[in-house]
């Protein structure tokens, strides 16, 4: 009888434990489950510029409370769209890195609101040797011969843009790799009114391009350099305009007439003595 007992307890005992252990599983995959989402992230490497599709995009398990704001959980959400910047394998797709529904894959797709793009010229010296990369920020200094007012016309710099951001060297738009490459062009992106200063700027002289710090914004306003400041000289002040020359004095001569008396019959004989004059008849 005792030993029916305690085998009886013994089966109740496993029963419940076992019960414990199923209840305990399926709280805790709940649990597991409502604090894991799927996001979708980059599949490899992504430029700038470039479309998404299906291929280049994977959904991963991402902790609920640390999913990015603007994350997406459905790939087909995200055929067609363009990346805004370059982006790593195993990076989450964020709605702020990418460009408007609709728009097209390219250079096109990156140029900011408002904004245009605009390709100058450059050599290894114009360049920063190479340094200017796209993603950062540069000035524009033109070389030109300035009109002076003076008669000694001479060369002068001045900085006509300022912080300008890179686009793309060549037809580079990655803006990961920091390695300097010589190229011979540079995209850069200006406001509209900026496009016509840069236009004017290297049809009247030669440019070159300043490498800035990223987070310097301060906007400095300088007069250029010239010869004259160059050697610590001031420029030469303008001539005062040349006087018209004076009037020659006019030189009046006063002339005296000399009225003849009228004829009379007979001979006459005209008389000048000094500047008196007369007529003798007789």
């Amino acid at each position: 009888m005792k030993n029916t007992r305690a085998i009886l307890m013994l089966l109740v005992a496993l029963v419940a434990g076992a019960a414990a252990v199923v209840s305990a599983s399926r709280w805790l995959l709940q649990q597991s489950s409502s604090s894991i989402r799927q996001v979708v992230v980059a599949a490899n490497d992504l430029d700038l510029g470039q479309p998404l599709n299906g291929s280049q995009l994977k959904l991963v398990s991402w902790p609920a409370a640390s999913v990015p704001p603007g994350a997406f959980e459905d790939l087909k959400a995200l055929d067609g769209r363009v990346v805004r910047t370059s982006l790593q394998r195993g990076e989450p797709i964020l709605d702020a890195k990418l460009a408007p529904i609709g728009t097209k894959g390219g250079l096109s797709a990156v140029i900011n609101d408002g904004k245009r793009a605009i390709t100058v010229r450059v050599n290894d010296v114009v360049g920063v040797a190479g340094f200017a990369l796209p993603g950062n920020y540069v000035d524009v200094i033109v070389n030109t011969n300035e009109e002076a007012k003076s008669a000694q016309n001479g060369n002068i710099s001045k900085i006509v843009l300022e912080k300008i951001l890179v686009l793309a060297v060549a037809q580079q738009v990655s803006r990961d790799d920091t390695q300097p490459k010589v190229v011979n062009a540079v995209t850069l992106e200006v406001t509209p009114d900026q496009a016509e200063k840069l236009d004017v700027a290297r049809s009247v002289g030669t440019l070159s391009l300043v490498l800035r710090n990223q987070m310097d914004v301060a906007d400095i306003n300088t007069g250029g350099a010239t010869k004259h400041t160059l050697l610590g000289r001031t420029d030469p002040p303008a001539p005062a305009p040349a006087a018209a020359p004076a009037a020659a004095p006019r030189t009046v001569v006063k002339t005296r007439t000399i009225v003849a008396a009228p004829a009379r019959p007979g001979n006459c004989v005209g008389v000048l003595a000094g500047v008196q004059g007369s007529l003798e008849c007789f």
